[in-house]
């Protein structure tokens, strides 16, 4: 087996592909030759110098992958060479090459290519521990998605309405909302045109649920669409980090919840415990077709610059995805 790795290296935020030697396996890592991974917003964040990668992380961007085992830890159990396997990484996934803990990985279903594998590990793990684990959604519940065609957007639609819940998204164009309306959102409103506020306010009279990733100047009008225990659950803030008159007396007369959470920096033992709770509810779904990965484009790995330009310019309408 070859000692080193082809990695992409992202120094002065241009991308290059470049060479170093292969990952040192823990005892419960195994080693995955890499067929494919996902591109996250988080990516370019990290690139921008604007979201490290947790201190015990590789450096290497990259936070989802799908490829082949090609060596084991001597405590490993449960998996073999040449297994198909994916997973959400705290970091590395740009690379021909990483070493994952054999607890995060989940078997590749033989129904799945390698591209579909390294689409859905980081955006439907977190729509599931958002929806599931925070919001606890329940069936009829009313939940307002921003960001409905991003990737993580798409797999929460989905999941919500395996849960039996109602869905509005908030997107930019006419060809995103035709996705959103395709995978079940039973609302679609674009911020472009029309106030998502009073469309709901209209339409629902409230929702149970948000789900946001811009945060800023949404903040207040979420809270005012609340329900009453209602929950807005804030996972990124493209809007910007402050909001303005924030109404107190509204969230404690609505015994309402703003919860921040993100995926990458928790413990182990809780991405662990994701994973196999995903993995027995969720993934025989994606196996049978009955949940779709969403890929936008797929693209050569010397065209990761591309991919990423057009994220930055929000070209996108589900999953880019890079093989190598």
């Amino acid at each position: 087996m070859t000692q080193t790795m082809r990695y992409i290296d992202y120094q002065q935020s241009s991308l290059n592909i470049k060479t170093q030697t292969l990952p040192t396996l823990s005892p419960q890592e195994v080693l995955v030759q890499v067929k494919a991974f996902g591109v996250n917003r988080a990516d370019l964040l990290q690139k921008a110098g604007k979201y490290p990668p947790p201190a015990d992380a590789s450096p290497i961007l990259g936070m989802e992958v799908s490829g082949e085992i090609i060596a084991l830890g001597e405590k490993v159990s449960g998996w073999n060479l040449g297994d198909k396997v994916c997973a959400m990484i705290a970091g590395g996934g740009y690379a021909t090459h990483v070493a994952i803990h054999a607890e995060l990985l989940m078997p590749l279903p033989e129904s799945m290519h390698f591209e579909q594998g390294a689409a859905f590990p980081e955006v439907f793990l977190t729509a599931f521990q958002v929806l599931d684990w925070i919001a606890d959604l329940q069936p009829e519940q009313k939940v307002l998605i921003h960001a409905g065609a991003s990737g993580v957007g798409l797999a929460a639609i989905q999941l919500a309405k395996q849960t039996g819940a109602q869905v509005a998204v908030t997107v930019s164009s006419e060809k995103k909302a035709d996705k959103c309306r395709n995978l079940g959102a039973d609302m679609t409103i674009l911020y472009t045109q029309d106030d998502f506020y009073q469309t709901l306010k209209t339409k629902w009279h409230g929702v149970d649920v948000i789900m946001d990733m811009v945060a800023g100047e949404y903040t207040n009008k979420n809270l005012k669409l609340l329900n009453m225990d209602g929950k807005i659950i804030h996972l990124a803030m493209l809007g910007g980090r402050f909001v303005e008159n924030f109404d107190n007396a509204l969230l404690l007369g609505k015994r309402a919840s703003v919860i921040g959470t993100t995926l990458r920096n928790r413990s182990h033992e809780y991405k662990a415990r994701l994973v196999r709770h995903f993995t027995d509810k969720y993934l025989p779904l994606l196996a049978a077709g009955k949940l779709d990965t969403c890929i936008d484009t797929v693209f050569s790995v010397s065209d990761v610059a591309i991919a990423h330009e057009r994220m930055a310019n929000n070209d996108s309408c589900g999953k880019f995805v890079i093989t190598w």
